[in-house]
């Protein structure tokens, strides 16, 4: 059997001890006879994985006391609308960065639900860039500023997030949480589905201030409202058991090996690898993203011509390398390098990418 390095945009890799262990117990948890799927969510054995999870999270991102920590479903996608129908009242709007297809289809839904404006978008530049951000243009009936961290499709990334905003800021993390510090004082909510730096498909991680928590909207059906998941801590109706679990095995990989820190210093070097072929190829490989807006999480890049990049797909795919081919609505080439991509896997297909540059000049 080939060995497979996985580069999957998501759902993506487990750390291999995080499989590992939860082979060794997920299926006869702490000698229960259960497995972590069957076993009641009201029961201390599951309560004990549950908050083990939340807690975790909290100190691997220096949660501030005065932020609640939420796991829901639906993924991040229904938290486009969820957002909206919690914080969009009828006489204020949503300011939306437009700077890829989910902050896009973020602002879709909540069009759907309340007004919405653009504050910024790169829209005009076909993503390349994350577009300046002028903070005057938010009025007194802006509810709250939405953004999203990650462009797993454009490949671009913000360094560096509004200052001191004066309404509410809300940010899609599904991408690169838990690979990089959260500057708390400038942000008051984010979210991320779980499935690329958090585990495995199924739970959404919600994190967000009190404060705003209790501005939201009273009159949700329940299974919608913030503040009802806030009050039953998350279970309020059955959670994904075995996802949360996942989750928690994860936050004690990431804690072992030295916290978010050490995540985002493996994240640099390992984009570093292939962003040193990219510049290094005298344009045999093209980068999409503007050097100072590049993803540590996506590397997205074109070869010269259409055929030329199914050969290098084909090639690739055959020596083991998985999920490089880019979005289906851009095309082109993707290399997904997440917290639980190991360095030695980059390491190899940087010598693929060179070795095949070689033979194709």
């Amino acid at each position: 059997m080939t060995e497979v390095y996985n580069f999957n945009p998501g759902p993506s890799p487990i750390p291999a001890p995080v499989l590992k262990k939860a082979k060794e117990e997920m299926f006869n948890y702490e000698n229960s006879g259960m497995a972590v799927m069957e076993m009641s969510h009201r029961s201390p054995l599951y309560e004990k994985i549950h908050y083990q999870a939340i807690n975790q999270l909290k100190e691997l991102l220096s949660v501030p006391d005065d932020y609640e920590v939420l796991f829901l479903q639906g993924g991040a996608s229904l938290q486009f609308a969820m957002v909206a129908l919690n914080f969009l009242p009828e006489n204020k709007e949503a300011a939306y960065v437009l700077t890829g297809s989910w902050s896009e289809k973020a602002a879709k839904e909540a069009q759907a639900l309340g007004n919405v404006t653009t504050l910024a978008t790169s829209e005009s530049n076909q993503f390349k860039h994350i577009p300046e951000v002028d903070l005057s243009k938010v009025t007194e009936k802006t509810a709250y500023i939405h953004l999203t961290s990650n462009n797993t499709i454009y490949g671009t990334q913000w360094s560096s997030f509004p200052k001191e905003p004066a309404v509410p800021v809300i940010i899609d993390m599904s991408s690169d949480i838990l690979s990089r510090s959260i500057p708390w004082n400038d942000v008051d909510m984010i979210y991320a589905g779980a499935q690329k730096n958090a585990g495995m498909s199924g739970v959404t991680i919600v994190i967000m201030k009190k404060s705003l928590l209790e501005s939201a909207n009273e009159k949700l059906p329940p299974s919608l409202s913030y503040k009802q998941h806030a009050s039953k801590d998350s279970l309020y109706n059955t959670p994904p058991t075995a996802a949360i679990y996942i989750t928690s095995l994860v936050t004690d990989w990431i804690k072992g090996l030295g916290g978010v820190e050490e995540m985002q210093r493996l994240a640099k070097q390992k984009a570093d690898l292939i962003y040193s072929v990219i510049d290094g190829s005298s344009g045999f490989y093209t980068g999409h993203a503007e050097p100072e807006a590049r993803s540590q999480m996506n590397i997205t890049f074109k070869l010269a011509n259409e055929n030329l990049e199914k050969e290098f797909l084909t090639q690739a795919k055959n020596a083991g390398f998985i999920g490089l081919n880019g979005h289906r609505s851009v095309g082109g080439c993707r290399v997904s390098t997440y917290n639980a991509v190991p360095l030695n896997h980059v390491e190899k297909l940087k010598s693929f990418m060179e070795t095949f540059m070689k033979e194709n000049k």
